[in-house]
């Protein structure tokens, strides 16, 4: 979206107020995000005063996935939002499902993934990069390694991501929700040090679906912070919580008991999921 067409964002708002927003407001379509594989919708939503730039993706420019038959991308993506509000660390942005132009679907607050630079030139302080390939054979300090890459001419390099705990925090997440696509181009910096993901329609599968770039830390030991995440989340999950009743709304029985079993399996090993080597661990393309 051209920046020339993007809607700036207002005073801030809290959480709540913000999904009331996005829930009870008015959507106006202004265009169509292109490169997706589904419908993905630039909108305003506008709700007593307020107006805020989102995106809409409705159910109706859904594309069928074989190994996604239950439920839909739109449902997926707000339980992942409902997962990372109860981990209490806010990486999803504020997603709801409603009605909107063209049927149901989902509905997200937008986040311009280039505000660090506006900030940067406000004097704020300027968020260092996630993701980089390198010719060395080993990452360098402050950086985790994920895996050799082709990068044309029968070359390769080393592809990184920042050893930050924004980042680390977001694998987990992954790991709980079972994260098929996590590429780079999801990971949306934000000034105040803010780090979202977007994009989790592919999300809560059954079986074991885990493909991210942030394998860094896989087998490293979870972080104190990690564990108790993870302990509040399983209680959390139990039948007949809140998150339990609203999730079974979104998602599958069977995909919300492997969703418990994903945190008791993390709990019960206190560390980070590796790689199955059942299928690439990778998502193409990575960006």
């Amino acid at each position: 979206m051209p920046a020339s067409e993007r809607i700036p964002a207002r005073g801030l708002l809290t959480e709540a107020a913000l999904r009331t927003l996005l829930a009870e407001g008015e959507l106006t379509v202004l265009g169509q995000v292109r490169g997706a594989s589904n419908a993905v919708l630039y909108c305003t939503v506008a709700y007593e005063g307020e107006e805020r730039p989102c995106v809409y993706k409705p159910v109706a420019g859904e594309q069928p996935l074989w190994d996604f038959p239950d439920g839909t991308l739109a449902q997926r993506e707000v339980a992942a939002y409902e997962i990372s509000e109860a981990t209490g660390w806010g990486l999803v942005p504020p997603t709801v499902l409603r009605d909107g132009p063209y049927g149901q679907g989902m509905c997200q607050l937008w986040i311009e993934a280039d505000e660090a630079a506006e900030a940067a030139e406000e004097g704020a302080a300027v968020l260092p990069p996630l993701l980089a390939l390198v010719e060395d054979e080993e990452p360098g300090e402050g950086w985790k390694a994920v895996g050799f890459a082709e990068v044309g001419e029968g070359r390769t390099a080393l592809l990184v991501h920042a050893d930050d705990p924004r980042l680390r925090r977001l694998a987990v997440l992954d790991a709980v929700i079972n994260n098929g696509d996590r590429k780079g181009g999801h990971l949306l910096p934000a000034p105040g040090g803010r780090l979202y993901g977007i994009d989790h329609g592919v999300t809560f599968n059954a079986d074991d679906k885990l493909r991210t770039l942030l394998w860094g830390w896989a087998g490293e030991p979870l972080t104190a912070e990690a564990v108790e995440v993870l302990d509040r989340l399983a209680v959390g999950l139990e039948p007949g919580t809140a998150l339990a009743t609203r999730l079974a709304e979104l998602i599958t029985e069977a995909e919300l008991d492997a969703l418990r079993g994903r945190v008791a399996a993390l709990r019960a090993s206190g560390r980070h999921p590796q790689p199955s080597g059942e299928w690439p661990a990778i998502p193409w393309p990575p960006v």
